[in-house]
């Protein structure tokens, strides 16, 4: 290892930075759509929507998985001059380098309410869900592992994306009490005082 280190973002928190937003998103864009008739009528948007939904969270979930066991399984130590980066930073790099592509994603949820009611925003409700499925996955292989995964920021694309792209080569591996974040991105609790 360099004596300089490297800036580590964790694997899991890359990946649920996006839940939120597109999750919230979503459901906003498909109860505004619900009140659009739209060209197929609400009932049938609804029923397009919930299957939408579905498809989004299992495409999104299941989307590169191997990709992720495979660097996962080659991680290696972090050293001691790497650099954890924090939560919150990993969270606003990932939000504002998809910032643009969260509004037009909501834009055109709303957009096709017109045709399918509701349809657009369920389905980006689903991407949402799907991203905190795999984030919650990545979670209980941490714990099964008691090791955190972490990934070279300079890996990352510009966007503060992509933890399992081409441009990632390996990832690093801490003990499960590193960083700010739970296994699986979530913020860590702390104990409450007494």
């Amino acid at each position: 290892m360099s004596r300089g280190g490297q800036g580590l973002a964790r694997v899991a928190v890359v990946v649920r930075a996006g839940a939120a937003p597109m999750g919230w998103l979503g459901v906003f864009a498909a109860g505004i759509g619900v009140l659009v008739p739209g060209v197929t009528g609400r009932r049938i948007g609804v029923m397009a929507g919930a299957a939408l939904f579905v498809v989004a969270v299992a495409v999104v979930a299941f989307h590169r998985r191997k990709r992720y066991l495979g660097l996962a399984r080659s991680a290696a130590r972090a050293g001691k001059h790497d650099v954890l980066q924090d939560r919150a930073v990993s969270v606003r790099n990932w939000r504002r380098g998809h910032r643009w592509w969260l509004l037009l994603g909501f834009l055109a949820a709303l957009g096709s309410a017109f045709a399918v009611p509701a349809a657009g925003g369920m389905l980006l409700a689903g991407c949402g869900t799907g991203l905190r499925l795999k984030a919650a996955w990545l979670g209980r292989r941490e714990r099964d592992e008691d090791a955190l995964l972490w990934v070279r920021v300079d890996w990352l694309a510009g966007d503060g994306g992509r933890p399992a792209g081409k441009a990632v080569r390996a990832y690093r591996s801490t003990g499960i009490a590193a960083g700010d974040a739970a296994p699986g991105g979530a913020r860590r609790r702390t104990a409450a005082l007494v």
